[in-house]
Formats: C-alpha cells, sequence, structure tokens
C-alpha cells in the first residue's frame, strides 16, 4: 500500500543515497509504474487529479528523470538546445530569451541547454553537433541570414527546429520574427507626423534578414511619405560604444544633419545619445529619435523618449510553443509567426 513500506528501505521514498526511481513514485502514490510513467510524460489522457498527485510525489522525492534510459527507451532526449547568439547588442536579450523559454517548457518534459556563441561561424559547428549526436529533440537559433547554413543544415537533416527570424529559403521552416517592416515603417510616421524631413536609419547587422526587411520597409516609407531617408553605414556601426558616442558626436556637427533618428538596438541608442549631447543637441528639440525597446532601461533613463517594443519573453515562449509543435509532427508551413511592434510615444 502506497506510504506502507518504511521510509528508510531500499525501496522507499525516502530512502538515504538512493535515486528516486517510477517504483518510488508507484510505491508513495499507489498507482502503478506504467501510469506515472505516462503522468511524468504528460499524458492528458489522465484525470488532471492523478498527474498533480504524481507531479507532487515527484517533487517530494527528488525524482530526475534517467536521461539515459528514456533516450534508450524512446529514442528521445526530452532537451531543447538554444544556439544564442552571443554578440547580440540588445539591453538584456539572452536573459529574456532564456525565461521566456524556460516558462513555457515549465511543467513539461523538456529541459532547455543554452549554447551561447561568440564568433557567429562556429554556431553552425554547434547545429552540426547536435546533429550528429542527437543532443536535442530540438533547436532554437536565433539571428538568422537570408541563406543560413544552419537552416540548410537543419531542413537537409529533417530536424526539428524554429529561428527568430525569417530567411529566404524556398523550402518552408518554422519561423518565429519582430515584425521588423512594420517597425521601419511605423517609427517613419511617426517622425514624419512630428515635422521631421530628414530621417536617418541606424541598423545594425547587415547579414541578418531583419536588416534587409527594416532597409526595405524604411526606403518604401520614406519615399511614400516624401521625405529624405538615409542609412548609416553598416561598417560604421560595428564598433563598441566609445565609436557609436563618436558617431552622435559627428552627426550633431553636420551642417546638414538629419532632423529625425531611427535606432534598432538600445546599446547603440545609449552610446548615440551621449554623442549628440556631447555635441550640443537636446532630444526633442531640433532633433528626435526613435529606437527598439527590448528592456525598461531606457525609458528610466529618457522617460520622454519614443520607443517601439520588442518582447523578448513573448518571443521566447512563442519560439518554445512552435518547436514543441514541430516535433510533434507539425508541418512547418503552419508554425510562422510574427510579433506586431508595440509603439511607446511618450513625447
Amino acid at each position: 500500500m502506497a506510504g506502507g513500506k518504511d521510509k528508510g528501505s531500499g525501496n522507499g521514498a525516502g530512502a538515504i543515497g538512493q535515486r528516486a526511481t517510477l517504483r518510488t513514485i508507484s510505491e508513495l502514490t499507489g498507482l502503478s509504474q506504467s501510469t506515472v510513467s505516462l503522468s511524468l510524460r504528460g499524458g492528458t489522457a489522465l484525470k488532471e487529479e492523478t498527474r498533480r498527485k504524481v507531479a507532487e510525489a515527484a517533487k517530494a522525492v527528488g525524482y530526475v528523470p534517467d536521461r539515459a534510459g528514456v533516450r534508450l527507451r524512446t529514442g528521445k532526449t526530452n532537451v531543447i538546445a538554444l544556439v544564442l547568439d552571443g554578440g547580440d547588442d540588445s539591453i538584456d536579450f539572452a536573459r529574456q530569451m532564456i525565461q521566456g523559454i524556460g516558462q513555457a517548457i515549465r511543467g513539461s518534459r523538456y529541459h532547455l541547454t543554452v549554447i551561447p556563441e561568440f564568433v557567429r561561424t562556429q554556431s553552425v559547428e554547434t547545429v552540426r553537433y547536435v546533429l550528429d549526436n542527437r543532443t536535442a529533440d530540438g533547436v532554437i537559433i536565433t539571428h538568422t541570414g537570408p541563406r543560413d547554413r544552419r537552416v540548410q543544415l537543419l531542413m537537409d537533416a529533417n530536424f526539428p527546429f524554429v529561428s527568430h527570424g525569417r530567411t529566404e529559403f524556398f523550402t518552408q521552416h518554422a519561423y518565429h520574427d519582430f515584425h521588423s517592416e512594420a517597425f521601419a515603417t511605423v517609427a517613419a510616421e511617426r517622425l514624419a507626423s512630428k515635422g521631421c524631413k530628414h530621417l536617418l536609419m541606424l541598423v545594425g547587422d547587415d547579414s541578418t534578414t531583419n536588416h534587409h526587411n527594416i532597409v526595405t520597409a524604411f526606403h518604401h516609407a520614406t519615399a511614400r511619405l516624401g521625405i529624405v531617408g538615409t542609412i548609416m553605414d553598416s561598417a560604421a556601426l560595428r564598433g563598441g560604444p566609445d565609436e557609436i558616442r563618436q558617431l552622435g558626436l559627428d552627426i550633431a556637427h553636420r551642417a546638414d544633419r538629419p532632423d529625425g533618428i531611427i535606432c534598432d538596438s538600445e546599446m547603440r541608442t545609449l552610446a548615440l545619445i551621449g554623442g549628440l549631447q556631447d555635441g550640443g543637441l537636446k532630444l526633442g528639440q531640433g532633433i528626435e529619435l526613435i529606437y527598439k525597446q527590448t528592456s525598461d532601461i531606457l525609458p528610466t533613463l529618457f522617460p520622454r523618449l519614443d520607443s517601439i517594443v520588442e518582447d523578448v519573453f513573448t518571443a521566447g515562449g512563442e519560439l518554445t510553443r512552435l518547436l514543441l509543435r514541430r516535433i510533434n509532427g507539425e508541418a512547418p508551413e503552419t508554425l510562422q509567426t510574427l510579433f506586431e511592434p508595440s509603439p511607446r510615444w511618450r513625447s
């Protein structure tokens, strides 16, 4: 009977120095091992009361699945891998992305492995290692390029994955992306409504699909609005904060300086504002600025500055949900979503 054994015995729930097993939970709850196993695997056919009872018992005895055994029995690892671009210049991007994924897999059988990559070319080898060794059931990749080699590898292997960003491949794949075209369009319209006639767009990494989408939409928007639109050379944006600050100072001293700036990164925005202020400019007086917001830092420092929000936490959750559906066999063309920008007009 459940609870009838001495907790110090070899198979008891509280056995010292022994790993809790399915049998441990079975004896503690009075349920069969097959029912316990099904419940721990997320079996939806079971009653909620049963699943809650198993979950509470598993937590009480510190049950940890034997992943080697699970893999031998099912061919599954119950792991999803996040290949995270370490060179991102969005404030708090990594933490929010990881927390969003963690929230989405809470209560499921899946666990998260985070693989940070600080050199983008190595990311291909990381994906190849996951494929060759089957260290995960699915992969999330970030910062995709138009003909991303990682995406090609994963599609060729027919391996479940989702990308944070779109590509130009004809073959369909699962993705979730920030609607960067809408970001550029809404920002340009906002600045035009405030009387700006010459807009400057600062957008980073020109190897990504995101860069192409923003630039194309920006040119279309400024042409439609009848105003001048200039794209800052990407090479000028590859430096650190000191270089971006100097860029802001140079802009402030230009005779033909823009009267409106759009920036796709909080890190660049912070440095740029420093340079503009060094040059004697005050935002909102002769020059306007809109930035893509991914944290609460800039609104705290510059509460009157307009921004357009990308919710990275929500993106992490959506990427996870799409990946789990892909792992379960859903067609990739049904797993493609965009996050619509959320304007925060403050001035």
